[in-house]
């Protein structure tokens, strides 16, 4: 089975993203993160248990990398991380696309809209169950793993938690810079 798209509809567009991450968490059927597994978050998200953010105050735009490459390993990291956020804008796209509902101006109450979201992601959802290799989908999902993180934890043990995530962010960041030194040097 493919994996299924991840929606929480309803939360106004003015709503901070950390708030609305927190909700999706806390739910009882809410979003889980599968064990050893973990996201790239917009750094609005902040780092947590299974959210890895960019580093703060380091280029991290393309374009800003286009007269030379990155210069250490924090910013090869985030020039990886902002690179693959392509991916959930085209997912956002072809969601727009083969629900042009979704691209036009609202003109119903609010929870009519919310529930015209939630409709088009069930079905594009069933789409993807029914027929993975529509031509919208191609090269999008990976097979989802069983085991899940669940986020249930004391302030003290979620304080040690975010700083084992920034130790892992630092850890992948500079096993990217060692790996990226080795093959430019040659």
């Amino acid at each position: 089975m493919e994996n299924m798209l991840n929606f929480l509809a309803g939360w106004e567009g003015s709503a901070h993203d950390s708030r609305i991450l927190s909700d999706a968490l806390s739910r009882p059927r809410g979003l889980r993160i599968s064990e050893g597994k973990y996201y790239l978050a917009d750094v609005g998200y902040g780092i947590r248990n299974g959210y890895i953010t960019l580093y703060h105050g380091v280029r991290y735009h393309l374009k800003e990398f286009s007269a030379h490459g990155p210069e250490n390993a924090k910013e090869l990291f985030n020039l990886c991380h902002s690179s693959l956020q392509i991916t959930i804008e085209r997912v956002l796209g072809i969601l727009k696309k083969r629900f042009c509902v979704l691209d036009a101006e609202p003109f119903w109450n609010f929870q009519t809209q919310v529930d015209i979201v939630l409709a088009c992601c069930i079905i594009n959802n069933h789409i993807m169950g029914v027929d993975p290799s529509d031509l919208l989908n191609q090269g999008l999902y990976e097979e989802p793993e069983s085991d899940l993180i669940i986020p249930n934890l004391m302030e003290q043990e979620e304080r040690e938690e975010v700083r084992e995530w920034f130790a892992k962010r630092d850890e992948i960041a500079q096993t990217m810079w060692t790996d990226y030194m080795a093959r430019n040097i040659r």
